[in-house]
């Protein structure tokens, strides 16, 4: 589907998440804001918060960025400057460049990657200031050599230096169709 195509909820949505994310890297050292953490909820149990991750349709030139921004140098610190930097000049500029699945990091032990996958359904509720999106998603574990796998795992090696070799990274597909906003 091309990014014309898309559900116009789904380009308000990730119109929101640059808009939310550039201001996060340009005002506020790259603190994720309240909009991309999302409250998780499955078979009307709520779960817990987790952060959310948008990424480039065409990640592969973002991913060997990332990569290289981590591998360059043992300093964390210059890796987080050098991450804070490159996401606050174009990178959320266009929000028809972001794929409609987001993703999200999770411990290689974590009972909450396995619930969600498990489950037929999920819920992510966002919400920041005024503004408020209920996604209904299916989850689902992706591949470690998938693009979105690896360019969730380095943007998070960005601002975590301490992030084991091998996590579970969870992409959530969004019925589009019977998700909300207010």
């Amino acid at each position: 589907m091309s990014s014309t195509q898309r559900h116009e909820l789904c380009n308000q949505f990730l119109g929101w998440q640059c808009r939310i994310r550039q201001h996060a890297v340009r005002k506020q050292e790259g603190r994720p804001p309240p909009g991309i953490r999302a409250s998780v909820k499955t078979n009307g149990e709520y779960f817990a918060e987790i952060n959310t991750i948008i990424n480039k349709v065409d990640s592969e030139k973002v991913i060997s960025e990332f990569r290289f921004m981590v591998q360059k140098t043992v300093d964390p610190k210059k890796v987080y400057e050098n991450a804070i930097k490159y996401l606050s000049e174009y990178y959320y500029q266009f929000p028809t460049e972001f794929d409609q699945r987001l993703t999200a990091l999770f411990s290689l032990d974590s009972q909450l990657a396995d619930t969600l996958v498990a489950a037929k359904s999920c819920e992510l509720a966002f919400y920041q200031g005024n503004q408020r999106y209920n996604l209904n998603c299916r989850a689902l574990l992706l591949d470690p050599s998938s693009n979105q796998y690896q360019a969730t795992y380095w943007h998070n090696h960005l601002f975590n230096p301490n992030l084991p070799g091998v996590v579970k990274v969870v992409g959530f597909e969004v019925d589009w169709d019977n998700s909300t906003s207010e």
